[in-house]
């Protein structure tokens, strides 16, 4: 069963960068506590990815990962509260699961969702049993308790590479996401194209109009990115009034440029507007055969915005 918000799910999963990451000792403590507050073979901490779930932190299983079809973790992550399957091989919907008529002889399964900063669920914390057995009310409130204690590990993450006025990626999550982004175009031998934005026009607005609307400001633009720009693609602040966007599998950034040249447009026209909004955009290319890092397009990039932005100035 895939949630309803799985766009956004996914794109907030993707936008923390935990997928394929290295073991952390934050996950484990949480998941040997687990293990042994249940008495359980098996706890895990899950990510549930497009097709498959990796485990982000396990304790007495070797799998890294196994696939979405046959996961617990993707129907615990329908709901929000613990999902609990007493016994596997009397449950329709898992009694020829393999992960139950075969290694780990899954009988017994409850998980707590965890959830992204934006609510969006990302997997769970879960403990697996090979024995039946049911949780009792406490056991249920311990396991969401170390389910919150995941979500603030993410969360205390999340702000390190987030830019708290706007909720995009800051640059260190810019670098963080986008190279790893390159490297997957790479390998998989797809486009991709870089995208420098300047906001024009900002230091008027705040020498005439205070900070807190040249806050209000950034926060529009962000929302006009959002807008532009698909879910998958790599938004960042990366300083004042510079934001960059990162389209992978892309050839070209002409489309969701006009698109957005279009939505400040649309926005400026609206009555009652206290400021106009509008950008200056480079645009660099990422050919998988020469793979470029992140850097030399950012600097290709911004470049080729400096010298629009010129322009402009030239002909106003």
């Amino acid at each position: 069963m895939i949630p309803a918000n799985e766009l956004q799910r996914m794109a907030a999963l993707r936008s923390l960068g935990l997928l394929d990451t290295p073991v952390e000792e934050r996950f484990d403590r949480i998941t040997r506590l687990a293990q042994r507050l249940f008495g359980v073979p098996i706890s895990l901490f899950s990510l549930v990815d497009e097709n498959r779930q990796w485990f982000k932190s396990r304790q007495g299983l070797d799998a890294t990962e196994t696939s979405r079809a046959v996961s617990f973790c993707g129907h615990a992550i329908n709901g929000d509260v613990v999902f609990q399957v007493p016994d596997a091989t009397g449950d329709e919907r898992f009694a020829d699961n393999p992960l139950v008529v075969g290694d780990p002889s899954i009988r017994f399964y409850a998980g707590c969702p965890v959830a992204s900063p934006d609510g969006s669920a990302l997997g769970t914390l879960c403990v697996i049993d090979r024995v039946s057995r049911t949780l009792s009310d406490e056991e249920v409130l311990t396991l969401s308790d170390l389910a919150d204690m995941v979500e603030r590990e993410i969360a205390a993450s999340a702000l390190a590479i987030t830019d708290e006025l706007t909720g995009l990626s800051n640059r260190r999550g810019l670098h963080l996401l986008g190279q790893k982004v390159l490297d997957v175009c790479a390998r998989q031998r797809l486009p991709a194209s870089l995208v420098s934005i300047d906001v024009n026009g900002l230091k008027k607005i705040n020498d005439q109009q205070g900070h807190a609307v040249g806050d209000l400001a950034l926060r529009e633009v962000a929302d006009v990115l959002g807008s532009a720009f698909r879910l998958s693609d790599v938004i960042a602040r990366v300083g004042g009034d510079e934001f960059v966007a990162l389209l992978s599998a892309t050839i070209s950034a002409d489309v969701a440029l006009d698109r957005l040249r279009h939505e400040f447009a649309v926005r400026n026209a609206m009555p009652g507007a206290r400021y106009q909004l509008s950008v200056s955009a480079g645009n660099a290319a990422f050919d998988p055969e020469y793979p470029a890092t992140l850097d030399q397009l950012l600097e290709l990039a911004d470049a080729e915005e400096r010298a629009e932005k010129a322009a402009s100035r030239s002909v106003g």
